[in-house]
């Protein structure tokens, strides 16, 4: 175009910068859609946690104990194939231990009388299956929004805001009704 004029070359241009951020918003909005086009069999995440360092868990890893001289060797009882020694690591039963529990309590079988008092009206056996479905359910409709998606936002929180219990008005009611409640910490400052 060497002949046309100033407003002309302008014009066209203008048009070439709009067809370019058409196609830029265009392919940025292709981006967005694809992404959000997961396979609805995928069981949703609401809760987006990833580790962020390759190296091992510091949590995962448990010391083993002490080893300890029996007070005779003669008298030590024969080797159980499979069972555990006693030098094997028992974190459950050491931090029960240390917080000055029984570590014993662990092997106690669970007491079926908080069972038995809860179902007294009844209970369904499928309860498990069903309130799981239900969940699942819950969890698709409720996985966050485009960009929070795309970007892996946390959004269990506010998918689970309206079922949240406000612990410290149950405290109150509690109270106000006359029963004896454990300490709380106080309410966090706003």
């Amino acid at each position: 175009m060497p002949n046309a004029s100033p407003k002309t070359a302008l014009r066209a241009w203008a048009k070439l910068m709009q067809n370019r951020y058409l196609t830029v918003i265009s392919c940025m909005l292709l981006a967005g859609v694809l992404a959000g086009c997961g396979s609805r069999d995928k069981e949703p995440s609401l809760l987006n946690i990833r580790q962020t360092s390759q190296g091992p868990d510091e949590f995962s890893i448990v010391p083993n104990k002490p080893l300890e001289e029996p007070p005779s060797f003669s008298e030590l009882p024969p080797p159980t194939p499979g069972g555990r020694n006693i030098t094997d690591p028992t974190p459950d039963a050491d931090a029960i231990s240390a917080l000055g529990g029984k570590p014993g309590a662990l092997a106690r079988p669970a007491d079926g009388g908080i069972v038995n008092y809860a179902s007294r009206f009844g209970r369904d056996a499928g309860i498990r299956g069903e309130l799981a479905a239900d969940d699942l359910e819950f969890r698709r409709k409720n996985d966050g929004r485009l960009l929070e998606k795309l970007f892996s936002v946390n959004v269990y929180f506010k998918a689970y805001a309206g079922m949240a219990l406000d612990q410290y008005a149950e405290l109150q009611r509690w109270r106000r009704k006359g029963l004896r409640t454990p300490a709380a910490p106080p309410p966090p400052e706003e």
